[in-house]
């Protein structure tokens, strides 16, 4: 898919679903919030609800790039589903053991190449904690940003969860949620960028990345974030 045809067909896509977006959310994305204007790029927000990845495909689109995101390759398999993804550009990744260590690398590549952002949640799943902080990450995204010398952008949201809870499966549609959103300045890699990238180093910038990700989500909720973050083990919890 060119560059062209992706802007054209997310155009489509704009033009159907920001007004239906518009009438059940109040977007708010802070001043200063910016990606870059061309080129690859990694965007890492908070992870606490389903319908998180339309808030921020909305936020991305709304700051001039095409919002995409890492995929089940299985998804692809699955009729009209797999024509949809591929009409939106997002990219596969398989999640079977064998192939997980190539992942990063094949989709960081794949940007490159493109020139394409993407949207990469580092927690994998919705946070445990039971008061919707960030949890302890997963590696992928770091490993992404360093392997290809790629921009790694932390961000933040809050409100999604009035619009549709965490683990819920309806969405509110009245009255309008107010959603606040902000995108930080690129997460600095240089202490990383050279050496050998292994399990415990990217562990290490993931826990910073997970720390700044937290720090911005408090600015949004005027609260102080924990110290340290839920380790992600145990059952999930209800609210």
């Amino acid at each position: 898919m060119t560059r062209r045809s992706a802007e054209i067909r997310w155009r489509v896509i704009a033009f159907l679903v920001l007004p239906i977006f518009g009438v059940m959310v109040n977007l708010r994305i802070r001043e200063g919030s910016k990606l870059p204007t061309s080129g690859p790029f990694i965007l890492s927000p908070n992870h606490y609800s389903e319908i998180d990845p339309i808030v921020m495909g909305v936020v991305v689109w709304k700051l001039r790039r095409t919002p995409r995101f890492l995929a089940k390759a299985s998804l692809f398999r699955v009729p009209a589903l797999g024509w949809l993804m591929r009409f939106t550009g997002q990219i596969p990744v398989e999640r079977d053991a064998s192939a997980q260590l190539g992942q990063p690398l094949q989709a960081a590549k794949l940007l490159t190449d493109r020139n394409q952002g993407v949207i990469v949640y580092p927690e994998g799943t919705l946070t445990k904690d039971s008061d919707l902080w960030p949890m302890r990450g997963k590696s992928g995204a770091v490993r992404m940003a360093l392997e290809q010398n790629i921009p790694l952008y932390p961000a933040a949201h809050w409100g999604t969860q009035h619009w549709m809870g965490r683990y819920a499966k309806k969405i509110r549609f009245f009255p309008r949620t107010t959603i606040d959103a902000v995108v930080g300045e690129p997460f600095d890699l240089s202490e990383y960028q050279g050496k050998t990238l292994t399990r415990e180093l990217l562990q290490e910038a993931t826990d910073k990345l997970m720390q700044e990700i937290a720090r911005l989500a408090g600015s949004l909720r005027g609260e102080t974030p924990p110290a340290i973050l839920h380790d992600g083990t145990g059952p999930k919890e209800t609210r």
